[in-house]
């Protein structure tokens, strides 16, 4: 992190501004070498008026702000050349900067360094990302609130129990002469344990309920060609988003569509009927299809109800088995093929699409799973992606193996492990501990000019 690094931090394209942004310990000197003004010894925090000039040439009207260390974004020396907007003049100047000796910034490494350098934690960073691609006034809510620092100090509350649970068993490790030290040491963890574990668990949960609200269902339709997936997908969107016809094998790639149900978004994904196919294109567009079940939150397996049971039917039924599964018998309007023992183990609804009727019934059967009447949030201060609530998931499991220990009688320094262990795990949520590739995996995905 010595050197200087430059990106364009809005969308490239035509408007009425385009904001350049340097950082690191020449990005003074450098932005001032090819500004017609004097910015070396200008005050922190100011903006100044000048031109952006290759020696004689003039590139731009441009302001210049000025943001010296520490008090800004990344903690170093940053500068935002403010030029107009336009695909050709931002990358001019761009291009100028880098001439002069500064580097392209990697994708989000203005946020890594913000990160690196102490002025926010891992939760707070990705908050940043969230902020920026939030789609509802509740999942603005709860990046803010990750901004402001609010998951941050519930987990470091966390953490400071577990470092005081830890600090009584060391005083029996450190005076192991004294079994009544042992003994009152266990009495008085027992209970905080199981205090820390229940408030962990009601966590998770309710974690994953605002994960819907801030991402909605990931929901997939999947079956067999021509019985009705494309149509299910039209009457959720009320639009005729995907071909319908009888001939099968219309859908040969995935149609997506978002619909707001109970104000939760349902990010529907249509797939290409699963069929065994010599058509090289379908072929492809079959083994999409069923390798998205694995990464859907909700699986709508569509039947033909006036047909029996096929082999490929059947197959995507085994697939879905443990994913949260509604299976659609469609064509209810037809005599009804299917025995009800063969789909026993499954949550059945059953449509027409012809008439509309039973779509009504699927999305209250969605509410129901989902329980979208009673999920609701005031509090945004809880984890808000599968990374943060799947180490809250480990810390969790941490503290259930503590409270085994306890009761089954293990030696105290045993127990210690345990808890240290799920200290640790929860300080990988906010970036305590953390190893570089996974902060490297994680800033990936951020926008360059972040």
């Amino acid at each position: 992190m010595e050197d200087t690094i430059v990106a364009i931090s809005t969308s490239l394209g035509v408007g009425a501004i385009s904001i350049i942004r340097l950082s690191g310990k020449d990005a003074i000197k450098i932005a001032d070498s090819v500004f017609s003004g004097d910015l070396k010894d200008k005050e922190s925090h100011t903006i100044h008026y000048g031109y952006i000039k290759n020696k004689d040439e003039v590139i731009d009207e441009v302001l210049v702000s000025i943001l010296k260390a520490p008090k800004t974004y990344t903690t170093e020396d940053t500068v935002e050349i403010n030029c107009h907007g336009g695909i050709s003049t931002t990358n001019k100047v761009l291009e100028l900067l880098i001439n002069k000796g500064v580097r392209l910034a990697e994708a989000g490494e203005f946020t890594k360094r913000a990160f690196l350098n102490g002025r926010i934690d891992l939760t707070e960073s990705e908050a940043v990302m969230d902020l920026i691609e939030s789609k509802s006034e509740t999942s603005r809510k709860m990046a803010i609130s990750a901004l402001q620092g609010n998951t941050s100090k519930m987990i470091e509350k966390f953490r400071d129990d577990i470092k005081d649970l830890i600090s009584k068993v060391e005083v029996n490790i450190d005076y192991p002469e004294y079994y009544d030290i042992e003994v009152m040491t266990i009495e008085s963890i027992k209970d905080k344990v199981l205090e820390l574990k229940n408030n962990l668990k009601e966590i998770i949960k309710e974690s994953k309920n605002t994960k819907i609200l801030k991402n909605g269902i990931n929901t997939l339709i999947i079956g067999r060609p021509n019985v009705g997936k494309s149509s299910i997908l039209n009457r959720f969107l009320d639009e005729e988003k995907a071909i319908v016809t009888d001939i099968a094998g219309t859908t040969r790639d995935i149609v997506e569509g978002e619909v707001l149900l109970n104000n939760i978004p349902l990010n529907i994904i249509d797939t290409a009927g699963i069929r065994n196919t010599t058509d090289i294109v379908e072929k492809k567009g079959v083994e999409k299809s069923l390798s998205l079940i694995e990464a859907a939150d909700l699986v709508i397996v569509v039947l033909d109800s006036s047909n029996k049971l096929t082999k490929e039917d059947k197959e995507i039924l085994e697939k879905s088995k443990n994913k949260t599964t509604i299976v659609v018998l469609n064509k209810n309007d037809l005599e009804n093929k299917i025995e009800e023992k063969e789909l026993k183990d499954y949550v059945v609804v059953s449509t027409n699409t012809n008439s509309n009727e039973g779509i009504k019934d699927l999305k209250n059967k969605i509410i129901e799973l989902f329980n979208l009447e009673k999920i609701e949030t005031k509090d945004y201060k809880y984890l808000t992606n599968i990374r943060q609530i799947t180490k809250a998931e480990e810390a969790y499991r941490k503290l259930v193996e503590v409270e085994k220990g306890i009761k089954n009688n293990l030696p105290i320094d045993m127990v210690e492990i345990d808890l240290r262990d799920c200290f640790d795990i929860l300080g990988e949520i906010i970036g305590k501990t953390y190893s570089d590739e996974i902060i490297d995996h994680l800033f990936e995905n951020f926008c360059v000019g972040k």
